[in-house]
């Protein structure tokens, strides 16, 4: 049975802008209110809260049912401050991740204060992206387009970097064979071509 996550990532290339719904979380109003806008500009349907205890609730990880039932739950994108109240960002990031149903949406982390060890910290805990506030449109533009076309490439190039690698496997494979048995010259294809007089002449001169 295919997780909510394997759902999500099978419908991206055939999404459009006006079905992106995105979930952004800030305790500021006046932030909530500029992402909403920048969101809404870009076609994108924006559920907005408070909290990240109120992120968790409607995703329905708080240990509670969620109020709007989770199979009525599709989120494409969760934007996120990163100095909250109660719970941080990237605390609920890696709620988030932890989640066996909402892990595989991409979670963008957003903060005033460009601190290099919060923004490692959370890329390594897997967000999708570290914006510096006041968020720009072409922000917004950026990521919307990532979930539209782009979100499919990430696993394309994991798929070729494992195919390269069963790649240099067979390749690896193939020389150790042409060397397991090193006393039968014959059967090497470079010591083959060498005629017995060359060979003698490489004996002598070891």
């Amino acid at each position: 049975m295919d997780t909510a996550g394997d759902v999500l990532r099978q419908s991206l290339p055939a999404m459009d802008a006006g079905e992106l719904h995105v979930l952004a979380v800030d305790d500021s109003h006046v932030d909530r209110k500029v992402i909403e806008r920048l969101l809404r500009i870009s076609s994108c349907k924006v559920t907005v809260v408070d909290s990240g205890t109120r992120a968790l609730q409607y995703l329905g990880l708080d240990g509670e049912k969620s109020s709007i039932g989770l199979d009525s739950v599709k989120v494409n994108l969760i934007m996120t401050d990163y100095s909250m109240p109660g719970m941080t960002g990237y605390e609920l990031l890696k709620k988030i991740k932890e989640s066996s149903v909402f892990r595989e949406i991409p979670v963008v982390v957003m903060s005033s204060e460009n601190i290099l060890t919060r923004i490692d910290s959370c890329l390594e805990e897997g967000a999708e992206d570290f914006l510096l506030k006041p968020v720009k449109l072409s922000d917004v533009k950026r990521l919307t387009d990532f979930i539209m076309r782009g979100g499919e490439k990430k696993v394309e190039q994991r798929c070729q970097k494992r195919s390269r690698s069963d790649d240099c496997s067979s390749s690896l494979s193939t020389a150790f064979s042409l060397v397991s048995h090193p006393c039968d010259l014959s059967s090497s294809p470079v010591l083959s071509t060498l005629s017995p007089s060359a060979m003698s002449s490489k004996k002598s001169r070891l």
